[in-house]
């Protein structure tokens, strides 16, 4: 797909159909946690059982990204994108009339299949579809949708499950889904990939690795870091990751030109990527528990003060995706990780007082720090990436934000129960009552693991630094690509 051609008014009926995706993607991963309770009591099934209706959707998006990459840039971006779309509304319709449990997970995973082929190329139509000078802008409007999905989706999913049934949260994607496919079939442009062989056993090893690395990582707390299943699993995912290394190095057509992570800007961007999306989520992940079990807030009024992240974020990141087209990318992204780490060290301080427009300010600022990385990142990493590889460059970029998303709870987690353990055991041996207990060990426990956030916000604002601001390495790959 080439911007030439193109009129403005085509690239932003382009970007219409683009930021309509990531916003139904993004709000069908945070709608549904709202109707889990409702869920659990239709079917008369245990929590554990239910969580798979979230876990399925996460996991399967997260693994098959770069396979789905791969295929825009061999058969175009446009098919992969408007068969996504079908498919996502397919397993909608499914969810809304799945008569057991089972069937809704199945039926969860076939919506996940739709989302992420939707996730994997969304970028890469969108960096074809505009030209350098105005693709940061564009980038950073698609980064509004993620965040206005991310934001809206417990309150219409609270809404839609109150007054019409958990069922509607999945029925309503119906008609907006096929409006959508069609809209987007209309809409896109078609440009014919470049068919290659398929790598297919570096699609399967690859799937497999990111498949029980994140598994692992979503139950290790539950499972026990050193137990058995656990240790199984991240065993697998590293012994598949070398056998996906092995593979890439040696095939014609891999999945991934390993020679893409010898550019500096690609290789820095992506881990920074990750590095922001693990300090975003470290915070984000318990600040709900500090606002319901330790202050006591309802529900409903503790997702109000936690919009303030969204809310920050949706406004920052047009305004910094502009910046980017006129400045580069460096800067912004190191102020955004520093505004981030700063954030985290304000929200630590939440031991000594207990002060709720703290707790806001905090969230804003981790908006701020967010909105200000987002957009120049993607587009730095778009920038650096061939033609050619174009999916690939957008599949990775989705990956590593799930990637870091299912870090940051399982680092947030982990530290969280470590810390709340050792100051419980360090204030029982010295005689305080219960509940002081409870009081000062959650909140030490909480500090300690803001800290931890922090010390990463600062490692992506250095690497965000040090990863330089120009693909100079870029035609050197396009041409090994080629």
């Amino acid at each position: 797909m080439s911007n030439k051609g193109l009129s403005p008014r085509q690239k932003w009926l382009i970007l219409s159909t683009t930021s309509l995706g990531v916003f139904m993607s993004t709000l069908d991963a945070s709608i549904v946690n709202i109707a889990m309770p409702k869920i659990t009591a239709y079917y008369q099934v245990s929590l554990g059982s239910v969580e798979w209706v979230v876990m399925v959707y996460l996991l399967l998006i997260s693994s098959l990204l770069l396979t789905y990459g791969r295929l825009g840039d061999m058969y175009g971006h446009k098919p992969v994108y408007v068969s996504g779309f079908a498919i996502f509304t397919l397993g909608s319709a499914l969810s809304s009339i799945s008569p057991t449990i089972g069937l809704l997970i199945a039926s969860r995973a076939v919506q996940a299949l739709g989302a992420g082929m939707m996730m994997a190329v969304v970028q890469a139509i969108i960096a074809a579809a505009f030209e350098p000078a105005e693709r940061g802008k564009a980038i950073g409007i698609n980064a509004m949708f993620v965040s206005l999905g991310l934001a809206t989706g417990p309150t219409i999913g609270g809404f839609l499950t109150s007054y019409f049934g958990w069922q509607s949260i999945f029925a309503i994607n119906i008609p907006i889904g096929i409006g959508a496919t069609i809209w987007a079939w209309r809409v896109l442009p078609y440009h014919r990939g470049k068919p290659q062989k398929f790598d297919v056993t570096g699609a399967c090893s690859t799937f497999v690795a990111l498949m029980t690395f994140l598994l692992a990582l979503s139950h290790g707390e539950e499972w026990g870091w050193g137990s058995p299943a656990v240790l199984g699993l991240f065993a697998v995912s590293f012994c598949s990751f070398v056998l996906f290394l092995v593979i890439e190095s040696r095939v014609e057509h891999p999945m991934i030109h390993l020679g893409l992570f010898k550019n500096r800007l690609f290789a820095g961007a992506n881990l920074a990527a990750v590095f922001n999306y693990l300090s975003q989520y470290t915070v984000t992940f318990l600040m709900p528990f500090y606002l319901q079990d330790f202050l006591k807030m309802p529900a409903n009024q503790a997702g109000l003060v936690m919009t303030a992240f969204p809310l920050v974020m949706m406004l920052t990141a047009p305004i910094s995706g502009i910046l980017s087209d006129r400045m580069g990318s460096r800067a912004l992204t190191s102020v955004g990780m520093g505004i981030t780490s700063l954030a985290a060290l304000l929200l630590s301080m939440l031991y000594l007082t207990q002060n709720l427009l703290l707790v806001i300010f905090g969230l804003a600022l981790v908006g701020m720090g967010t909105g200000l990385f987002l957009s120049p990142n993607n587009n730095a990493i778009m920038s650096s990436v061939p033609k050619n590889q174009m999916g690939i460059g957008s599949g990775m970029l989705a990956t590593m934000r799930n990637l870091g998303q299912v870090l940051g709870i399982a680092v947030s987690g982990a530290v969280f129960s470590n810390r709340l353990a050792y100051y419980t055991g360090k204030l029982q041996a010295v005689g305080y009552d219960l509940q002081a207990i409870q009081h000062y060990s959650f909140v030490w426990a909480m500090r300690d693991t803001y800290l931890v956030a922090m010390v990463i916000a600062i490692l992506g604002a250095f690497v965000s630094l040090m990863r330089g601001d120009s693909p100079a390495g870029a035609k050197h790959i396009v041409k090994e690509a080629s």
